[in-house]
């Protein structure tokens, strides 16, 4: 083994630049394809649908982060969702929570931003669990279309989740309660796979 495949902060860097470009694509096509809704309309549910369908190319890109980016360790998994998740709080999160926080007032909406983002890594961590054990060799074919399952929950766990809150009305704590047991539901399943693995017992 080289020390080059264990240089993990250098690969999360790289992971979070690869999440950048990702994100931009993401935005031109979601630009070109989808044209500006009036905010003030109902909720579309097929509207909505086909902009998280854009949502396919996060898994193709972590995809590629794991398999061209990341080296031979079983860790890239790892080190590619700290990467993608860090460089999605850096570029969503962070200066909200910087400024805002630092405030005199106290608003709760500053402790949901940190409890999401921390729901938000674990999100990243199961979808690049899940990409790295579907290009797995020694895991049973029979796994496959639940992998298959659980990354298309993923692709579209945010129209999920407002469908959830239009068709009930949460308020901001209950959505974030949902996220975090939508997290919960695909996590969980995920860590059993990864456990079933051969070298894994």
């Amino acid at each position: 083994f080289s020390r080059a495949e264990y240089n993990a902060f250098w690969k999360c860097v790289q992971s979070a630049a690869f999440y950048l470009f990702v994100q931009f694509i993401k935005m031109l096509t979601i630009a070109t394809c989808f044209p500006p809704v009036d905010e003030s309309l109902a909720f579309v549910v097929k509207t909505e649908f086909l902009k998280n369908t854009v949502d396919i190319l996060d898994l193709v890109g972590l995809h590629f982060v794991i398999t061209r980016i990341c080296g031979k360790t079983d860790l890239k998994y790892l080190v590619t969702a700290l990467g993608w998740a860090s460089a999605e709080l850096v570029v969503t999160k962070f200066l909200p929570l910087w400024v805002g926080a630092r405030g005199i007032e106290f608003d709760w909406k500053y402790i949901q931003m940190s409890l999401d983002s921390n729901v938000a890594l674990v999100h990243h961590l199961s979808v690049a669990m899940l990409i790295w054990l579907r290009t797995r060799n020694d895991l049973s074919k029979s796994y496959i279309p639940l992998i298959n399952v659980l990354l298309i929950l993923c692709c579209y766990r945010p129209l999920i989740l407002e469908v959830l809150v239009h068709a009930f009305g949460l308020g901001t704590w209950i959505h974030l309660l949902s996220r975090f047991l939508f997290t919960i539901l695909v996590g969980l399943p995920t860590l059993q796979l990864y456990l079933s693995l051969p070298n894994n017992n």
